[in-house]
């Protein structure tokens, strides 16, 4: 015979088995980034909806301040006596202690 056992058809459970690696890549990418990303993203939006005037924030751009106005979209932030700024709500990335800033 020119055929050998080599290429004779195997169990059908060879093709199934291929794939479990991909699978396993897969949900360790969910646990490991995926997973824990959307949780500080909604962690994150719940803290921007939970802003008030007083908070005392630091802003991605490096800004710490106080919140003197809340707006839909923007904040108003006294960075020093009589400064205010106004920065976008989403760049607020920390929610400080009060009393951080006179610390400083």
């Amino acid at each position: 015979m020119l055929i050998s056992n080599a290429y004779a058809a195997g169990p059908a459970t060879s093709d199934i088995m291929s794939f479990v690696p991909m699978i396993v890549i897969f949900v360790l990418f969910y646990f490991m980034l995926i997973r824990p990303q959307m949780k500080q993203a909604k962690q994150h939006k719940s803290m921007l909806e939970t802003l008030k005037s007083g908070d005392e924030v630091a802003t991605t751009g490096g800004i710490v301040g106080k919140v003197t106005k809340v707006g839909e979209s923007f904040i108003s932030v006294e960075i020093a006596a009589n400064t205010v700024v106004n920065v976008q709500k989403h760049t607020v990335q920390t929610l400080l202690p009060p009393g951080t800033i006179k610390s400083i």
